[in-house]
């Protein structure tokens, strides 16, 4: 998206104004014709006037005529349905070239048998389906997000199957029945000949289109393992390829605003969370979710977006050039972090093997094995530390407690062969050896008072320990001032970094490979349950390290990114938890969204998708290069090809 400003000059609003009241009006909300013949030379003058820069390209022109009309803005509750067959019931619009069919099916409902012509996607929204493909019959799901809480956070599924011409497709939804969109390039026959709009158009021949698909017929896919694409900032798209169609599921941050701008494609779209407020030539529309827009080959539109920011399905016919190499560009970057084809592992599944996991946190990879602690919550976050355990872990997925009776989290290496532990409930950074006999408390006070909760902490080269303190201890009464982060020299000394308060929830902690930079995330803000906000929002800070160990010149280094539930509440949680970093500077953040990933500049790379919230990662391995991620019950596991730093 170009980002020129959507504000009209004084002679724009001059010619707009001639061209509305002299040539046809804006039809109003909720209209399915057309603009009229209008628009075109208002368009033009736009385009001049504002000097709208515009890309050119031969694109196929079908003659199809739309349902949903030309820049107006309807909504799917607006388009009568179609019964395809029992309890299968289908909402269509269709363009030039795609056709979007979002279909409700009643529990164990069926589709009739199809013989796809040209290509077709099939994506589970809600629900459970089984489609035909290449002779059997697959699975397919669509999960929302479950929201976190002290004992589960499913991370939300979209599976996705693309069939291509001459392939039999048959869907048989599931027993709770299924929410399913069905994506058409060209738009089907049938549909047309439903519509009464016969056979007055012409025929696109896909293989001619310049771009391949960057996906395998008759393969199930997660959107979600998808990476986002940066179109431009705040903008982050998922991108889906035929050869007639892209699709664009679009995540657009709060209150930005896209200036005018054109394409040579044309564009259907649906908003499928939050609103905006979309520019359409010389007119603002309210877009709210379910509204569905047409917009033809360069029309000029813009949009500022709500508080909530908006989630939206852009399709695009045909597929964008621009948009294509973007994300190429974003894959090539993700692959020379994690290998092509390189799938997350399941190695414990603490729910069904013994002696069982609740909340794993705090992984360290010490002498060929992986410690972490193993805390205990009920569904609300209140903790029972008698039922906590320090783990050990081989690399076949055997495990024991080596520690029983403390609520512990972050553990790094030490020096000597031994571990150093936050033991959060405890209230004390402590050492334990590897057979779990704690041997000294580091630290448990300041300013003669005991600190509340230690969380994550890293050791610098001169045996300094940087730890955060979130004060996420039960008891209500605190005993320092405000949540904060604190440094414990080589002389035993505990030294307060930050002021009280300075972030919301200060959690996940590490030092670059050089020691000259502390990064610190940021867990919850802005949240109404949380009584503390910060200017920290959604941010990875970075810290200048002064040789006596303490901290300067904070800055925000990396945006992370937030999911959809948070949006919604006007809140900036991240969820952001425990941190690893490569020998090159990348650094890997546990959060809401999964694994996210960014370079040494601060850039984002990549998220790495698990099916339960991360929780806290790390390194390790013969070679040092798998990543090790807590979530919950489970720990799983993901070869790179970066070699993880760690002190010890």
């Amino acid at each position: 998206m170009e980002n020129q400003s959507p504000k009209l000059s004084l002679f724009t609003l001059l010619v707009t104004s001639m061209l509305i009241h002299g040539c046809g009006s804006i039809q109003p909300q909720g209209q399915s014709s057309t603009m009229g013949p209008g628009w075109e030379l208002l368009n033009k003058r736009i385009i001049e006037a504002e000097n709208v820069s515009m890309r050119e390209r031969d694109v196929p022109r079908t003659g199809i005529q739309t349902n949903v009309g030309e820049g107006q803005v309807s909504n799917l509750s607006d388009i009568l349905p179609i019964q395809l067959a029992p309890g299968v019931e289908a909402k269509a619009y269709w363009g030039e070239g795609n056709l979007l069919s979002f279909i409700s099916m009643a529990p164990n409902a069926v589709m009739p048998r199809e013989t796809i012509i040209g290509e077709r996607f099939l994506f589970v929204m809600e629900g459970q389906v089984k489609e035909l493909a290449n002779g059997e019959y697959m699975t397919m799901v669509g999960e929302k997000r479950e929201p976190p809480n002290g004992v589960s956070a499913r991370m939300p599924r979209r599976e996705f199957i693309y069939l291509v011409d001459g392939d039999e497709s048959h869907i048989t939804a599931g027993p709770q029945g299924a929410e399913i969109l069905l994506l058409y390039a060209p738009v089907p026959r049938a549909y047309l000949e439903q519509a009464g709009l016969g056979h007055q158009y012409e025929e696109v021949d896909l293989q001619a289109l310049p771009l391949p698909p960057n996906v395998d017929s008759g393969v199930v896919y997660d959107l979600y393992d998808f990476q986002y694409t940066v179109l431009v900032p705040g903008a982050n798209a998922r991108f889906v390829n035929g050869r007639g169609m892209q699709m664009s599921w679009l995540r657009m941050n709060p209150n930005i605003e896209f200036g005018y701008h054109t394409h040579p494609e044309q564009q259907l779209m649906i908003a499928q969370r939050g609103w905006l407020d979309q520019y359409i030539l010389a007119h603002t529309v309210r877009v709210n979710e379910g509204d569905i827009l047409n917009f033809p080959y360069q029309m000029t539109h813009g949009a500022l977006l709500g508080t909530y920011g908006t989630d939206a399905l852009d399709v695009f016919f045909p597929p964008r050039t621009d948009y294509y190499a973007a994300m190429e560009r974003t894959i090539s970057a993700y692959h020379e972090i994690i290998p092509e084809d390189t799938k997350v592992q399941l190695v414990v599944d603490g729910s069904v093997s013994g002696p069982g996991l609740n909340f794993t946190e705090g992984p360290a990879w010490h002498n060929g094995k992986l410690y972490f602690s193993n805390l205990w919550f009920d569904p609300a976050f209140n903790g029972d530390a008698s039922r906590g355990a320090v783990v050990e872990m081989d690399p076949n997925g055997s495990y024991r407690y080596i520690s029983t009776g403390m609520q512990t989290n972050g553990i790094i290496p030490a020096a000597n062969g031994n571990l150093i532990v936050a033991d959060m409930f405890g209230h004390r950074v402590i050492e334990m050896t590897t057979a779990g006999e704690v041997v000294a408390t580091l630290a448990d006070s300041y300013d003669e008072s005991y600190i509340d909760g230690p969380n994550d902490l890293v050791m610098d080269t001169r045996g300094g320990i940087y730890f955060s303190d979130p004060q996420f201890t039960p008891s209500a009464n605190k005993n320092q001032p405000g949540r904060t982060v604190y440094y414990r020299n080589p002389q035993g000394e505990v030294i307060r970094l930050l002021p009280y308060d300075d972030f919301a929830m200060p959690n996940g902690i590490i030092l670059s490979p050089d020691g000259r930079t502390l990064y610190i995330n940021n867990t919850y803000d802005k949240e109404s349950w949380w009584n503390v906000t910060s200017d920290k929002e959604n941010y990875v800070w970075a810290y200048d390290v002064n040789q006596d160990g303490t901290i300067s010149n904070g800055r925000a280094f990396a945006e992370l990114k937030l999911t959809g539930d948070v949006l919604n509440r006007e809140a900036r949680t991240s969820g952001a938890d425990g941190m690893a970093i490569d020998t090159e500077g990348n650094l890997y953040v546990a959060s809401y969204a999964g694994v996210q990933i960014f370079n040494a500049e601060g850039n984002f790379k990549g998220i790495v998708n698990l099916p339960t919230v991360p929780v806290n990662v790390t390194f390790g391995g013969a070679d040092n290069k798998t990543l090790y991620i807590t979530a919950y019950d489970k720990i799983y596991r993901i070869k790179t090809n970066k070699t993880g730093y760690q002190l010890y």
